[in-house]
């Protein structure tokens, strides 16, 4: 049974859109450093956007946020989505280490490593191939099939002749011809199959490196030569019919349009059988290296009809030449040209500068069409979806991720995590909003449903949040190392009251109390915990008595007690309304210091935990110890770069800093300063289930053993200094020697701050350095083995269901649990008998019953239904609920969440269309009467 209940998958990443987590206060990127590529799928209704080594998948039409069941080995840097059928995805990491994935089922098919690095990856047009820029080499691969193989890679060929890595590719229309540009400031075009007589041209004339080469669509060319006079010339030196078009961009905002002519031959050859040798051999040449070249007899065929030559036989001796040079900087040298995207189709160039400034510009003429500051930081990445409307930018410092409609001028979307990270979470009583606090000192609200950020609360705190707690679904109070706490009010997204203490000081931990009156928090120095009137602000009373930090507070459930966990050794808990001035509180010894507390949901049990790694349960009435947990085995893990001893002899990782009970109350969720999350059960201490949170090899703790090749004597080497875009050469200061500035990177460590369940109980998550992890159950086809005879069988449930006997086939369906057969039964029982049937499901089916329900519910049309079936369930089997409420909390909170969601949807159609209603039951009667 709690094997079912803990089968927990990652279900999203909230709290990231784009980018990779930065360790505190260093920039670790360097301005030239792009981040990652984000993707748009074919039918441009999702994007795809990597967050350190794990893809979200932005749906932009039902505006909700999946991850991808994946993990790369490292932060990735470059991902390729197989244009048409979006089959196959490409993702390589920063080491070069690269996944090939299905895509629509989330499979990894292969994992492969190249050999130089990756910095760029660009599937053809027809998706047949794939290119790979190899250090300064470029690289076309076939693409492979979806069917495992034992080696799916196949080299097609290498090109070479660039002089310094290659960042940028692009493919010419038909998939015939390849150009790339880099960092030696020229670009190269390459025929993909060798063709008879061609020489790879090399296009210079840049002064700084080459950022975007792009191949203007074929057909486009051909359409366009009846613009300008004659032979389609624009004013270049070459004359000739124009074969192709192609843009290079430069970092210093240069961009030059290059067009290849083929000059006209004379009619008069004097041996009329030339061109027919001519063929011949570029027909073996074709034939022998692979190409796409047509045979001999359908060459005859078609010899009339000049356009069924591939580009890359086009380009065949014909000349290039520069026609025309623009420019987008208005001189200024901090503003460089990082990233370019442009659309072939809609001849659109979109460019990324260096300040958060976009342009979009229309090719050939350059003209401007649009252009916006979007961010202080650069624009790492841009995209355009295939139908040209929505721009997607990613900017890696700020982790921001922003979709802009430019036809409209609107934002599509616009997402960003906290700066620095996250620090804690609270849900909200429903489990439908998700509050988090940041480093930075900002609160931020999610959705729990679509994953998304819907309000970022006007920042009023001036240091990091500590805990943010929910005080009732309106407030959200949060507590800072700023000395106050403030309350926000979630209508109007003010800060409607700041609390203060009488001597200033750092709140560390806050709790507030179930009716949402009273609101406590404890401070570093001096040691005490404040309290106050949450709708006065005034500061009712000061508890004073520990000798250390409060760490950690907690109110009892039910009544007004309050438990405070210090560094002292101590867990005191406190009677707020009884406190006269005599009643000391109670003192449990923990023989070590506390850093965390919680109360079971029914208020009867205590759970403190220590850095020994001791979880320890005590009984509130008594104050007798119950059990002990020791969990130090079960959490340690991961050696640190800069550790000088192994992962088994750290001590820093091996106690739990942050735990949560279930919503039944039988299982502790416990997170700490490691990898691990456990989850334990409480009455046989046993642990039942452990996660680990990232496999990422860029965060630091995620490795047992380093490597020891590099442990040198100046300390252990950090194997991705190195793996940024380009190293930034920051300015000699003058009359230094050295030119290092002193500034340092420092890998981000992987632990949890604070763990939570959603009140629902379906899920929980995990506040780490990347983001919310949300985990939560998938629960279609656990069946339930106990009552199950051979009897019982999908057919045997039809079999029912058509003889009338409706309460039968539900019990029977309940047991199978496969979601489609109860819902088919559900739907198919008479209106009549809904009161009959539920009355004949025994107590032990009610929860699953409502999970069922709650799920049908969601997104039927039969509302007034499935409303009686609540109302009945509530009227046979509400005394027997409210009497064994811990057992039903969770299920019964899942089907309010959705009776709630479907009252407001419902209750703003009816007010909105109020009068036509009303309008539509006169004529009715009118028509009756």
């Amino acid at each position: 049974e709690n094997n079912m209940k803990f089968n927990y998958k990652l279900h999203r990443l909230c709290g990231a859109s784009y980018g990779t987590p930065a360790a505190t206060g260093s920039g670790v990127l360097s301005s030239s450093s792009k981040g990652s590529n984000i993707v748009f799928t074919s039918d441009g209704n999702s994007l795809l956007s990597p967050v350190g080594n794990r893809i979200q998948v932005l749906d932009l039409l039902h505006h909700s946020c999946r991850t991808l069941p994946f993990e790369a080995r490292s932060n990735i840097r470059r991902i390729a989505l197989c244009p048409h059928d979006d089959r196959i995805l490409i993702v390589i990491d920063v080491n070069n280490y690269a996944l090939m994935v299905n895509f629509h089922r989330g499979v990894v098919l292969h994992r492969f490593k190249f050999k130089k690095p990756v910095r760029e990856i660009k599937f053809c047009p027809d998706g047949s191939k794939f290119a790979v820029s190899a250090g300064k080499h470029v690289q076309v691969w076939l693409t492979p099939g979806v069917r495992r193989e034992f080696a799916p890679m196949v080299l097609h060929k290498t090109y070479t002749g660039l002089v310094a890595d290659v960042t940028t590719l692009d493919w010419s229309s038909d998939s015939s011809v390849l150009l790339a540009g880099g960092k030696d400031c020229q670009a190269r075009v390459w025929t993909v199959d060798t063709v008879k007589d061609y020489e790879p041209w090399m296009f210079i004339g840049h002064k700084k490196p080459v950022v975007g080469v792009h191949f203007e669509d074929r057909n486009r060319n051909t359409d366009r030569n009846h613009f300008f006079a004659g032979n389609g010339n624009t004013g270049s030196t070459l004359a000739g019919k124009l074969v192709a078009r192609l843009y290079t961009v430069s970092e210093d905002g240069v961009i030059v349009t290059r067009e290849c002519r083929q000059e006209e031959e004379e009619k008069n050859s004097d041996d009329g059988g030339n061109p027919g040798l001519e063929n011949l051999g570029n027909d073996a040449v074709d034939f022998f290296s692979g190409g796409s070249g047509v045979t001999p007899s359908v060459r005859a065929l078609t010899k009339s009809d000049k356009n069924t030559t591939d580009q890359a036989h086009a380009i065949v001796k014909a000349r290039w030449g520069n026609t025309s040079r623009h420019y987008f900087n208005d001189n200024s040298s901090t503003k460089t040209v990082v990233s370019t995207a442009y659309s072939s189709e809609h001849s659109l160039l979109v460019v990324g500068f260096s300040t958060g400034l976009f342009g979009l510009y229309e090719l050939p003429s350059v003209s401007n069409i649009h252009t916006l500051s979007l961010s202080h930081s650069t624009i790492g990445t841009v995209s355009i979806n295939p139908s040209a409307d929505w721009l997607a930018f990613g900017c890696p410092k700020t982790q921001q991720l922003l979709i802009w409609e430019w036809r409209s001028e609107t934002y599509i979307l616009k997402q960003s995590g906290h700066a620095y990270g996250m620090r804690c979470v609270s849900y909200s009583p429903d489990g439908i909003v998700v509050a988090t606090g940041g480093e930075d000192g900002t609160v931020k609200l999610w959705n729990s449903q679509s994953g998304f950020c819907y309000v970022t609360l006007p920042k009023s705190h001036t240091a990091a949040v500590t805990a943010v707690e929910f005080a009732n679904p309106t407030v959200v109070l949060s507590a800072s190392l700023d000395g106050t706490v403030r309350a926000h009010d979630l209508h109007r997204y003010r800060n409607f009251k700041t609390y203060t203490s009488d001597i200033p000081c750092q709140f560390l931990s806050m709790a507030v109390d179930k009716s949402g009156e009273i609101v406590c928090a404890g401070s570093t120095e001096p040691f005490r915990v404040c309290v106050w009137s949450v709708q006065t602000g005034k500061l009712t009373d000061i508890l004073t008595g520990h000798m250390g930090p409060i760490a950690g507070l907690a109110f009892h459930p039910i009544r007004g007690t309050l438990a405070s966990a210090s560094w002292d050794g101590s867990v005191k808990v406190w009677d707020l309304y009884k406190r006269d001035g005599n009643s000391a509180p109670e003192t449990f010894e923990n023989g070590a210091d506390v850093v965390c507390v919680a109360f079971r949901p029914d208020g009867n049990q205590l759970c403190s935990g220590t850095i020994r790694g001791l979880l320890r349960f005590w009984n509130v009435e008594d104050g007798s110890l119950i059990c002990e947990i020791d969990g130090q085995k079960d959490i340690k893990g991961g050696r640190k770069i800069n550790d000088r001893m192994t992962a088994d002899n750290n001590a820093s990782s091996r106690y739990f800093t942050s735990i949560a009970y279930s919503a039944d109350g039988t299982c502790l969720l416990a997170g700490g300063n490691s990898k691990y999350v456990c989850i334990y059960e409480i009455s046989q201490q046993i642990l039942l289930k452990k996660f680990q949170i990232s496999f990422n090899r860029s965060l630091d703790g995620v490795l047992d053993e380093l490597h020891s090749k590099n442990l040198t004597d100046g300390g252990p080497m950090d194997d991705e200094a190195d793996s940024a875009d380009e190293i930034d050469n920051a300015p000699h200061l003058p009359g230094a020697r050295r030119a290092d500035d002193g500034s340092r990177r420092s890998r981000v460590e992987v632990l949890t701050m604070q763990v939570a369940f959603s009140p629902t109980g379906r899920e929980w998550s995990a506040v780490s350095g990347e983001g919310l992890h949300v985990y939560s159950l998938d629960e279609d086809m656990i069946f339930d083995p106990l009552a199950l005879t051979e009897a019982v069988t999908p057919s045997a449930v039809h079999k029912n269901l058509k003889s009338g006997k409706f309460g039968a086939a539900l019990l029977m369906s309940l047991h199978l649990n496969e979601f489609g057969l109860v819902k088919a039964v559900i739907e198919d029982t008479p209106y009549e008998s809904i009161a009959n049937v539920v009355r004949s499901i025994g107590h032990e089916h009610i929860s699953q019953l409502i999970q069922f329900l709650s799920k049908c519910m969601e997104d039927s049309p039969h509302l007034e239904y499935y409303l009686q079936w609540c109302l009945e369930l509530l009227q046979s089997h509400g005394l027997f609920m409210e009497k064994n409420r811990g057992k039903y909390l969770r299920s019964f909170r899942a089907l309010f969440r959705v009776v709630q969601s479907r009252f407001v949807d419902l209750k703003s159609i009816c007010n909105d269309n109020k009068y036509s209603l009303e309008f539509l039951e006169q004529q009715a009667n009118l028509l009756l009467s």
